[in-house]
């Protein structure tokens, strides 16, 4: 595990800036990506360099990570939504393929069906938030490392986001979302987590038993897990 911390001003760009190194040396890189607050910032930084010609998406190929079930294709927590307003239409040219879940064309299971295949076709660099539960995705407090791609009955904390910070219309009950053992089959993953109130959760993500009460945790496993943290995430890890 390779662990690095940065200033919180300097943090989002510094993950836009990796991000941009792989893009150059990996054009048709495939890229595992999550929505929320976290990664929002990075998203910014990201195509403001990508607008500037410092890399391209043409090649490279998105897979979203996850997705609420329940929520109109209009809906302003939708994160297929949230993922083209913030990356993917603020770029030019977009990337070669882009894969939502297909929520709006298929049943909950067959939805979670069909992105796993598409998962299984290689993930080259996955990127991660850290829920304030400790999941990763939409993979729950009780999700094992042999979690597969499903459909996951959400905590009451994770569905009343979506409204609280997402502005969803309604509390979604459950989502879909890549599996532990499909994320931990990626090339690579980046754990990305900032502010204080995730400083605990990391603290026992990196530093705790290892198992299902902290979903995260079984990420240390993989051979190419690399943590980038701001110094208020940190705090605790560092101390």
């Amino acid at each position: 595990m390779e662990l690095i911390v940065l200033p919180v001003e300097a943090w989002a760009e510094r993950v836009a800036g990796d991000l941009v190194e792989r893009l150059r040396s990996a054009p048709d890189l495939r890229l595992c990506l999550p929505t929320g607050d976290t990664p929002a910032p990075v998203y910014a930084a990201l195509a403001a360099r990508l607008e500037s010609g410092e890399a391209s998406l043409e090649r490279a190929t998105i897979v979203l990570l996850d997705e609420w079930v329940g929520l109109g294709p209009d809906d302003a927590a939708r994160c297929d939504g949230r993922l083209r307003r913030e990356l993917l239409e603020r770029v030019s040219p977009g990337p070669a393929a882009f894969h939502p879940v297909r929520v709006d064309e298929l049943a909950p299971e067959q939805a979670a069906a069909r992105h796993d295949d598409v998962a299984a076709g290689g993930l080259g660099l996955t990127l991660l938030g850290l829920g304030a539960n400790g999941h990763v995705g939409f993979n729950e407090p009780g999700s094992t490392a042999d979690s597969p791609t499903r459909v996951v009955t959400l905590e009451a904390g994770s569905g009343d986001a979506a409204v609280a910070r997402y502005g969803a219309e309604r509390v979604p009950e459950a989502g879909i979302t890549l599996g532990v053992a499909r994320l931990m089959a990626s090339d690579e993953i980046w754990l990305l987590v900032s502010g204080a109130r995730k400083a605990e959760i990391l603290d026992q993500a990196l530093r705790g038993p290892v198992g299902p009460d902290v979903p995260a945790s079984f990420l240390r496993s993989h051979p190419r897990l690399r943590v980038i943290a701001d110094t208020a995430a940190a705090a605790l890890v560092t101390r």
